[in-house]
């Protein structure tokens, strides 16, 4: 069948062409209507009524059912199958047409009709519309619904791999690449926008009218949204909008911007970070946690914070996260104040800086088997957290302790195993300044050699169970304080030295129930530094030279050990079979150990101490190792017996679950330990004290309980010192309870009676830790709001209908308690030195509200603890977060509100009340 000729454009025509071209003109347009995750769908012009169909001949196959089920009319074209010899088109894959009614190509009005559920597919790209028209006489295309007495329906929908967009109706064209959709709606990264007139210019540019845009999840009726008069959009990157004001649920607010700026790019992109407003008593008004983020690459970044008061106070904070796909991750972060206090001139002036450096590092396990590097560094001045003024480090002033480790292992495979490491370590106390430093470590030991061993099978007996290895470590270690950290004064006092020990060992069995261990051991350890002492009878003083330079000791001692295990049982089903507690078992391992160490006397010399008159009044002993790394070696003779037990006690019961056919095993006590040692060589005192730990779990293994006790069974003089008598002869009982402690940590929620596992918040959690707090929020919460590190939902969206459509009697919360007691009776204190509870909980109220607090209670100094009470409201889109802490002298509030998403985080209001902290205190 031909085509007449057209008047206008073409000369000869055939089917195979007009198609061609028709397809050219559709998959032009749906190459460039993709108005990439920001196109708007808009409305066709109204027609009066249906589109004619145009008859023609159709060869599809009709069966029995197709005027009940009438077949969709699909007219597939492969462009690839063309004449090799003539140039190629735009096409380059089966194109498809498809459509619920008809497919219609009008040759008169040059135009191709798609009626019903109209599609069209080519390649990744999908047209759905309830009507696609194509006039390509005039090289425009129509894509619209269709309207029917319900209104209107099948919007086109427009796919493009992951990118869909439903535009009500849209007008391109196919030449000038250019498009005008009406009543536009589309959606990108959670950042909804509509506008009534919406002009494509080219293939990136989007031009629109008297918009309206916003992050509501209901679209017809947002809760909030942002009207203005005219936008530029480019797809993936940015939207620039001009006058722009809120409105809230319709209603006009005086919130409004001249102009502003949203990067919609899915790569990190660097940009400013808006910082948060506050009130100082002491320095005056601040901006706090404001800079500039930097997005270097793929696998680093870098921001940098600053704080700033009107009194001259500032702070700087950096920031670096780099990661590197099963190699490693890590992050550092530093973080300077400079704290003024009051007004410079006034008497109370004072003046001082703070820092804190951290770092983060781990190797991923698949990196490298036989070597791994790692660090976990928190350091910097000890009144870092005291004095912080900064926001996040409100919860973590009652840390005490400052700890770092970077280490580097190394294993060298082999018969034997050599492993090496390199360690330096860091230890601060922040009440006292004192720091310890390893500078570093190094240790290199050998894989266990068993000499006797026979090539094959398993070992027996005593000889072929004999072993060795050989141990190195090496230290260079710093004892310094605080205020000359740092500086050249540390190094005066360091000290270094090795030690290298072979121990050797073996095990059997005897009567086949009893263990028995052998060993020996040889320790030699290597210095720098001795010392000489002498009297000065001129200045009536004991004078000690320091002397480098190289000197050794070597040590030794051997000892055994014999064991084994005694299990008891009780049944109770034998007196009662439907008792609900079945059966209890015991177990108990005994031990008895001996050991014996020699007197290394000489290493030991004497120095004597002369009065006025030339006598000699006294002799004193000391050995030139007591300053050395490893102290002097032991010049009393050891000869000492050890007794241990320890206990297990599982109980089995009737299952709760009537379908189970064996019973539960519950545990009674994880451990019941007792230790104590008898000293034959001693003159006196040869018992040590009675040392007794142990330790459960019960409340279905939430709770978990463990104590400890130390008992003398000596007395005490009227000094208060330990002498050669039993207590129980001295009149007391057979022992003394020197001291004694326990403590008790618990975890609860909703989801502990359910069967789910209570999840912490990881976000807060991970946030606490690494601004150097807690993770289990007993000491508050880190409070930047900003970052929603309080608000971080992990319920999943099915949980969240659940306790929306259930909240009548289903609230959920979560309880976390800690419990310590501490009781000293060393010299007749009979004291509590420590007694204290603390809590953290949260419950959420309703759907939308959630409270929580954070606080204890000191019992021994009978007060509260650090209290922080928390406040929070889910706003839909919004979010809004309240934490107050009371009273103490961190005592301050923070108010925020601010949209959830990500890009519009920086449209918030926070108001904060700092504590009123005086430096140095």
């Amino acid at each position: 069948m031909a085509f007449q000729k057209p008047s206008h454009t073409f000369t000869k025509i055939h089917l195979k062409a007009l198609q061609t071209k028709s397809l050219y003109i559709l998959f032009t347009l749906s190459f460039t209507v993709f108005i990439n995750t920001f196109s708007l769908a808009q409305e066709l012009p109204k027609k009066e009524g249906r589109i004619p169909a145009k008859q023609q001949k159709d060869t599809t196959s009709i069966v029995l059912d197709s005027i009940v089920n009438p077949p969709q009319k699909t007219i597939e074209i492969d462009s690839t199958k063309q004449d090799s010899t003539k140039q190629k088109g735009l096409l380059e894959g089966t194109v498809k047409y498809t459509a619920a009614d008809y497919v219609s190509l009008n040759q008169k009005k040059t135009k191709i009709y798609l009626y019903n559920k109209a599609e069209v597919l080519y390649q990744d790209m999908e047209i759905k519309a309830g009507v696609i028209e194509i006039d390509y006489s005039k090289n425009l295309v129509y894509a619209g619904r269709i309207k029917d007495s319900t209104g209107y329906s099948q919007r086109p929908v427009f796919t493009q791999g992951q990118n869909v967009i439903e535009p009500d109706s849209i007008v391109f064209n196919t030449e000038t690449k250019k498009a005008l959709v009406f009543n536009s709606r589309t959606e990108q990264q959670g950042f909804k926008v509509y506008s009534p007139i919406t002009k494509k210019e080219n293939d990136s540019v989007y031009f629109m009218k008297n918009g309206r845009f916003t992050t509501a999840e209901d679209e017809e009726d947002p809760e909030y949204q942002f009207v203005t008069t005219k936008m530029k959009m480019v797809p993936n990157k940015k939207v620039i909008v001009g006058p722009t004001y809120m409105e809230i649920y319709g209603v006009p607010t005086p919130i409004a911007l001249p102009f502003a700026f949203f990067p919609m790019t899915k790569k990190q992109t660097s940009g400013i970070i808006f910082p948060s407003f506050g009130e100082d008593s002491n320095r005056g008004y601040n901006l706090q946690n404001g800079g500039y983020y930097f997005a270097i690459s793929d696998y680093l970044d870098l921001a940098v914070l600053g704080d700033y008061y009107t009194n001259g106070s500032y702070g700087l904070r950096i920031e670096n996260n780099y990661a590197l796909r099963y190699k490693f991750k890590g992050n550092i972060s530093f973080r300077y104040e400079n704290l003024l206090n009051e007004e410079r001139g006034f008497p109370d002036f004072s003046q001082s800086t703070i820092y804190n450096i951290r770092w983060s590092h781990s190797q991923d396990t698949k990196a490298n088997p036989n070597s791994r590097f790692s660090a976990s560094v928190n350091l910097g001045s000890s009144t870092y957290y005291q004095e912080s003024i900064n926001q996040l480090n409100q919860s973590n002033f009652l840390n005490n302790t400052l700890a770092s480790s970077v280490s580097y292992s190394k294993t060298f495979t082999g018969d034997p195993q050599v492993n090496l490491s390199l360690t330096a370590t860091h230890s601060q106390n922040t009440n006292t300044g004192d720091i310890n430093l390893t500078l570093p470590t190094l240790q290199a030991s050998m894989g266990r050699v068993y000499p006797f061993a026979p090539k094959t099978g398993s070992k027996n007996g005593i000889i072929e169970n004999i072993n060795f290895q050989v141990t190195t470590r090496g230290e260079y270690s710093i004892q310094t304080n605080d205020s000359i950290f740092g500086k050249s004064e540390m190094y005066d006092d360091a000290e270094i030295g090795m030690s290298h020990s072979l121990p050797i060992t073996t095990n059997f069995k005897i009567f086949d129930y009893f263990s028995v261990s052998a060993n020996a051991s040889l320790q030699e350890n290597w210095t720098l530094k001795t010392i000489s002492r002498y009297y000065d009878q001129a200045n009536d003083e004991v004078v000690t030279v320091n002397k480098n330079g190289f000197d050794r000791y070597l040590t030794y001692s051997a000892g055994a050990s014999i064991g084994t295990t005694i299990y008891g049982m009780y049944d109770f089903e034998n007196e009662n079979k439907d008792a609900k507690l079945k059966a209890i078992r015991h177990v108990m391992r005994p031990s008895i150990s001996y050991s014996i160490t020699p007197a290394f006397d000489q290493y030991y010399e004497t120095y004597d101490v002369i009065d006025a008159d030339g006598t000699t009044t006294d002799q004193v002993e000391y050995s030139r190792f007591e300053n050395s790394l490893y102290g002097a070696p032991g010049n009393a003779f050891s000869s000492s017996i050890g007794l241990s037990l320890s206990n297990n006690i599982e109980a089995k019961v009737r299952a709760k679950d009537s379908t189970q056919t064996e019973p539960e095993k519950v545990t009674l006590l994880n451990s019941l330990n007792f230790s104590t040692a008898y000293d034959i060589a001693a003159d006196s005192i040869k018992w040590s004290p009675l040392r007794l730990t142990g330790g459960t779990q019960i409340l279905n293994n939430k709770m978990s309980v463990n104590f400890s006790m130390t008992m003398n069974p000596y007395a005490l003089d009227s000094n208060n010192d330990v002498i050669n008598t039993f207590n129980i002869n001295n009149g007391g009982s057979l022992f003394r309870l020197t001291s004694a402690n326990v403590s008790m940590s618990y975890t609860l929620s909703n989801d502990s009676f359910s069967g789910k596992d209570d999840k912490e918040k990881e976000a807060s959690a991970a946030e606490s830790a690494r601004s150097g707090g807690r993770t289990d929020d007993l000491f508050g919460r880190t409070q930047d709001y900003a970052n929603q590190r309080l608000s971080d939902d992990d319920r999943s969206e099915d949980e969240k209908e659940e306790n929306n459509e259930f909240y009548n009697y289903k609230m959920p919360w979560s309880l976390r308690l800690a419990y310590a007691a501490n009781y000293n009776n060393t010299q007749r204190q009979n004291e509590i030195s420590s007694h204290s509870l603390m809590f953290s909980g949260d419950v959420d109220i309703s759907p939308k509200w959630s409270i929580g607090a954070s606080s204890g209670y000191d019992f021994a100094n009978q007060g509260f603890s650090y209290t922080q009470l928390r406040f929070e409201r889910d706003l839909l889109s919004w979010r809004m977060n309240f934490s107050w802490i009371p009273f103490s002298d961190q005592s301050s509030w923070n108010f925020f509100i601010g949209i959830k998403s990500n890009l519009l985080k920086d449209l918030k209001y926070d108001k904060q009340k700092q504590a009123d902290k005086t430096v140095g205190n």
